[in-house]
């Protein structure tokens, strides 16, 4: 069992910087795949982005040039470092873990979620 404690959130002005942190433990696992999802109340849960345990990072266009993920494997933290929040940035943002004791046995795992409020 993995759980993600999910940390960095809250209020911030437009144009402003956040940066959010994700912590994974638990025993008997790999993490494959740690990512960043968010969701707006009423809707579909988004990608933002993703990395792999070798590094490889994917960025959703609508986040492109603004945010930045990265991973600390010896600490199996993922980090998302946002800037130049805009109001339509507020939304819950959560964690996710691709893993499990092996590939064949991987699954999905979520934090609680962290909420990022752009206002002035």
């Amino acid at each position: 069992q993995v759980q993600l404690v999910e940390s960095g959130g809250g209020l911030v002005q437009p144009g402003g910087s956040l940066r959010l942190s994700c912590a994974a433990s638990g025993s008997g696992f790999r993490i494959f795949v740690m990512g960043w999802y968010r969701q707006a109340l009423g809707r579909e849960r988004e990608l933002v982005a993703t990395v792999t345990n070798a590094g490889t990072t994917s960025v959703a266009d609508s986040v492109k040039g603004r945010f930045t993920i990265s991973r600390d494997n010896a600490k199996n933290t993922v980090y998302l470092q946002m800037n130049s929040l805009k109001p339509e940035d507020t939304v819950v943002y959560y964690c996710n873990a691709d893993a499990g004791p092996w590939i064949g046995a991987r699954r999905d795992y979520w934090g609680q979620g962290t909420q990022v409020t752009v206002s002035s």
